[in-house]
């Protein structure tokens, strides 16, 4: 498991580029850096999902910890403030950082003792643990922990002026009342003495917002003080809740997790014949899969789930649900999981269509993807291939048909199948229905419009899957195997020759698109394939000396004009990059299965993924993060936690590694 020692702990900036997260199923989170500092506005020990899984609020933005010992005091905090002041410096004393079984754990050295923090959430509950134990020390130690809460969106930063918090005392604790109609929060540390306060610390600076050119100064208030003596070995656990009812005692807490840790690792190693010889760094990945999926429940799916994105910022989104879901469930050996999302979103589908995400706040619930459906159906392929679970298959068989037949008349943005040649065309003015899908005011980076290469590699793979459907399902399949064989023949259209690979787009508003960009890639690497070998083969080589990094695949050819080396800046800046070169983390999981495709050389595949492997201590600790710069060395950017780049890392990991032939994804 992921292990830092003083050369990382003890430097700020080490630190503090390496972060944190717990999650509670529920879409709320607790996340921070290793050194403990407010590197963004959404670090905190408690973000709670007022509405599961959004309607996420910062309700504790820490615990500030001060030591006293042997006539000596230590404050372990570390904060970064406005006009550039770091005090305390409290990373200087972190001897160790780990994570123990999927929960973070600081090891403090102060003088001979060692104090050990631990933090971890309530599944199900917007309820954080942070227990305190002290490993060595040769007499008592005085610990005082200062709680640092908030009530705000989570995207937001805070200004104290003229807020008025409630705070008043229960037994254990507090309970601090943000403003009438605010959810109220808990605070309690039995054994603990409680002291209250109201006073506001001003100026935090979360550093990488100052960076990404957005707010970068926040207030937080300290509305209470925990003190307790504990003798060697004695312990003491801080409870933060947004719940009517927490539990308060931690040492049960701590077993629920660890029962909760335990069962996730079985599930895995009795559905993946390989696990016994998988790395370290697949094993963590199996536990980092599970802090994306969550509870979403309504009134035709109360027991459903979906699947965040990424954290910190992230919601759910279809596309990349879809695409994640083999990874995160069925590689992981939980395929009820993956029963769930789909039935959840089965639910949605309107017009042919998958959300592209559901409503957070001021963000409209939106359709505006093309593919989203179209994954849908490759994550039913694949959840049948694993389970043959035929009775879902038949209830699902009428939803799909019905998306398929949208997508022929044709739905919204400009998505229909063109009778000429029976490709899938979309887009329209001013919309982005692609994964590339940024949009800077009313400048969409890479409109893509017309008829994209992975959506008809995508289409292709729908139409072979349906028939596949059918015949599982007794009904007629004729009709899906003529579109798909049309589709394939008229595939032939994209193959640039000049260029030996395929063209990103054709009939778009300028004619055909011939940038070097890896949704190419997904025409090999999907389970049937529109291409001949030696075209296959061809992408692949392409892909390979244009795009092929590290960590993934760049976005866009170094040699095109539009291409941009870093993801850096202000908003306009980075977005502006994000699809022109950056370098995407999850692309590499199918360019090692489509290398392997063509190649036939397992383990030159499997050599792929390794440098991903190793950066699971580098970023989001314990993950895998969305994006890197696209020249060396690739510094991680954007959010540190991303589902389809550790699911995708995942599923190529499992079947490179097995018997090649895809046992439960394909």
């Amino acid at each position: 498991m992921p292990e830092l020692g003083r050369d990382i702990t003890g430097d700020l900036e080490l630190a503090e580029s390496r972060e944190w997260l717990c999650t509670n199923g529920l879409g709320g989170f607790a996340m921070g850096t290793v050194a403990g500092s407010l590197a963004r506005r959404y670090h905190g020990l408690l973000v709670a999902a007022i509405s599961p899984p959004l309607g996420r609020v910062l309700m504790v933005a820490k615990l500030e910890e001060i030591v006293s010992y042997g006539g000596e005091r230590w404050e372990l905090s570390a904060n970064r403030w406005s006009g550039g002041t770091v005090a305390p410096a409290g990373q200087r004393f972190v001897e160790r950082f780990r994570l123990g079984h999927g929960a973070p754990v600081w090891t403090y050295a102060c003088a001979d003792a060692l104090l050990e923090k631990r933090v971890w959430m309530e599944q199900g509950a917007n309820t954080t643990y942070v227990s305190y134990r002290v490993r060595r020390a040769t007499g008592p130690l005085q610990l005082e922990v200062k709680a640092l809460v908030n009530y705000r969106d989570y995207h937001a930063t805070t200004r104290a002026e003229g807020w008025n918090m409630r705070v008043q005392a229960v037994p254990a604790g507090f309970v601090v009342h943000a403003f009438d109609g605010a959810r109220p929060l808990t605070m309690a540390a039995t054994g603990a003495t409680a002291e209250m306060q109201n006073q506001w610390y001003r100026g935090y600076e979360p550093r990488r917002e100052s960076e990404r050119g957005l707010d970068h100064a926040d207030d937080h208030l300290h509305a209470g003080t925990f003190r307790v003596a504990l003798a060697p070995g004695g312990s003491i656990t801080v409870i933060a809740s947004a719940e009517a009812a927490p539990s308060l005692e931690g040492v049960s807490a701590w077993e629920r997790h660890e029962r909760s840790y335990r069962t996730l690792l079985d599930a895995w190693e009795k559905a993946e014949p390989v696990a016994a010889r998988a790395p370290g760094w697949v094993r963590q990945l199996v536990l980092a899969a599970a802090q994306f999926v969550v509870k979403r429940a309504t009134p035709e799916a109360p027991d459903g789930l979906t699947v965040i994105a990424g954290y910190p910022w992230f919601g759910d989104w279809g596309r990349d649900t879809m695409i994640a879901l083999p990874g995160l469930s069925l590689i992981t050996g939980r395929p009820e999981v993956a029963r769930k999302v789909l039935e959840m979103f089965a639910h949605h589908v309107d017009q042919g269509m998958l959300p592209n995400c559901f409503s957070d706040g001021s963000i409209a619930a939106g359709y505006n993807s093309v593919d989203a459906a179209l994954w849908f159906v490759e994550a039913v392929r694949a959840y049948h291939g694993a389970t043959g679970d035929d009775g879902f298959l038949a209830t699902l068989y009428p939803v799909l048909a019905d998306s398929i037949a949208w997508h022929r008349k044709g739905t919204r943005y400009g998505i229909h199948e063109d009778r000429a040649d029976g490709l899938l065309h979309s887009g329209e003015a001013g919309v982005q229905v692609t994964w590339m899908d940024v949009k800077i005011g009313d400048w969409v980076v890479t409109p893509r419009t017309g008829k994209a290469v992975e959506i008809n590699a995508l289409w292709h793979n729908a139409l072979r899957a349906m028939a596949a459907f059918a015949r599982t399902l007794g009904r007629p399949a004729a009709d899906w195997e003529r579109g798909a064989a049309r589709v394939a023949a008229s595939f032939d259209r994209f193959w640039n020759g000049a260029s030996r690979c395929c063209f990103d787009v054709l009939d778009g508003p300028a004619g055909h698109d011939g940038s070097i960009r890896p949704n190419q890639i997904f025409a090999v690497s999907l389970p049937t394939s529109p291409l001949g070998r030696e075209r296959q083969r061809a992408v692949v080589d392409v892909c390979a000396r244009r795009l092929l990094t590290s960590f993934g695949l760049r976005s866009l050819d170094p040699d095109h004009p539009d291409y941009k080396p870093r993801y850096a800046g202000p908003p306009h800046d980075r977005d502006a990059a994000y699809h022109q070169g950056t370098v995407w983390g999850w692309l590499l999981g199918p360019f090692a299965l489509a290398h392997f495709k063509v190649h036939g050389d397992r383990e030159a595949a499997l050599a792929l993924l390794e440098p991903l492997g190793r950066h699971v201590g580098a970023y989001g600790v314990g993950s895998l993060g969305e994006i890197f710069d696209a020249e060396a060395p690739h510094a991680p950017r954007g959010c540190p936690f991303q589902a389809w780049t550790v699911a995708e890392t995942l599923r190529a990991w499992a079947e490179l590694a097995g018997d090649g032939a895809g046992r439960r994804s394909r």
